[in-house]
């Protein structure tokens, strides 16, 4: 059971898999949109996937299975013709001033952070990554009352600590980002905000014509993995296989988790447009997340030096060929979907 916060402003906290599906989820409850995770996950096309070498993140590069932070909130409320502002304020005490009178008018607000200096994340679960997405909704003798969608319960923050990590320091610093609900519509329609993600899911998965991206973008990490070792050396190759494992298993959901939630997402689709063929499709991507959790096990062996003869980097890189080839397949059966089936 999770507990109730006595607040000003009455929220309800409800845990997520993934930050920015949750604070999009509980914003829109707040105004009576009950939405789950994996329907705004859906809806708001976070299902992607990039690798920009050449973009270093803690020096390694960047590998993500995400859009860009707010892309998902932004898309969500954009389908369903619901009103947002969206912020970032180069004075920290400006931001904190808005974010303040937000609450004064009982507004319940989302801000981008750094994970590495919120007080309440246990240390060993603290590291320079500026894309964490939480909710604040009440301010009580000098501390913040904060949704954070991975906790159980809601948390407390300081005005200097709140301050802090909004304007955090390194690879996409937030600047004080807050984005928050101004006016919702009763006329949305949800049959064609399903059909719309998905088609949008397919594209990016499918037609950006970059490399770096979509599946051809699982093919050209695979590639490169395979000349790690003999490239980089065995402790350097080692290090770039931690990024990609930390980014796939700590980031977010990344990888496996990522496909669970949108076969979750495509189960209820299902049922809402009445097209049984997408039961089957979900079926396909949590396999396919099955095969993301088999390259998240393997790579992990093999940063420890515990693989055996059968675990190698081209072993790792092979099953990455195999998940872009699975959900290739799956997207081109997606992307026909329609309204007028």
């Amino acid at each position: 059971m999770v507990k109730q916060q006595e607040s000003n402003i009455p929220f309800v906290h409800r845990p997520a898999a993934h930050c920015e599906n949750g604070v999009t989820s509980n914003l829109l409850n707040f105004y009576g949109i009950d939405l789950s995770e994996p329907m705004i996950f859906g809806i708001g096309s976070g299902l992607f996937f990039s690798y920009m070498p050449f973009i270093k993140l803690n020096y390694l590069p960047v590998i993500s299975f995400r859009p860009l932070p707010g892309w998902i909130f932004k898309r969500v409320t954009k389908s369903l013709k619901i009103e947002i502002s969206r912020k970032k304020f180069a004075n920290p005490k400006n931001a904190m001033d808005a974010l303040d009178e937000n609450l004064k008018r009982g507004i319940p607000t989302g801000c981008l952070v750094g994970v590495f200096h919120l007080t309440y994340f246990p240390k060993p679960y603290r590291f320079h990554f500026n894309a964490h997405n939480i909710i604040v909704f009440d301010r009580e003798n000098g501390n913040y009352t904060i949704s954070d969608p991975i906790m159980e319960n809601p948390e407390k923050l300081s005005y200097h600590d709140l301050k802090r990590v909004r304007y955090a320091k390194g690879t996409y610093p937030p600047i004080g980002r807050m984005y928050y609900v101004k006016k919702t519509s009763p006329t949305y329609d949800l049959d064609r905000a399903i059909v719309k993600g998905i088609k949008k899911t397919c594209h990016d998965m499918l037609n950006i014509p970059l490399p770096m991206f979509g599946v051809k973008g699982i093919r050209y990490l695979a590639k490169r993995m395979r000349r790690w070792p003999a490239r980089l050396g065995p402790k350097k190759a080692s290090l770039y296989l931690g990024q990609v494992i930390r980014m796939l298993e700590e980031i977010g959901t990344g990888g496996a988790g990522f496909r669970f939630i949108y076969a979750a997402f495509l189960q209820e689709a299902a049922g809402v447009l009445g097209k049984e063929w997408l039961n089957e499709v979900s079926k396909e991507m949590t396999e396919a997340g099955d095969r993301w959790r088999q390259f998240a096990i393997m790579s992990g062996r093999i940063f420890k030096n515990r693989a055996n003869s059968k675990e190698t980097y081209e072993d790792a890189a092979d099953i990455l060929v195999d998940i872009a080839n699975r959900e290739e397949m799956i997207y081109k059966r997606l992307r026909t979907i329609s309204l007028e089936e």
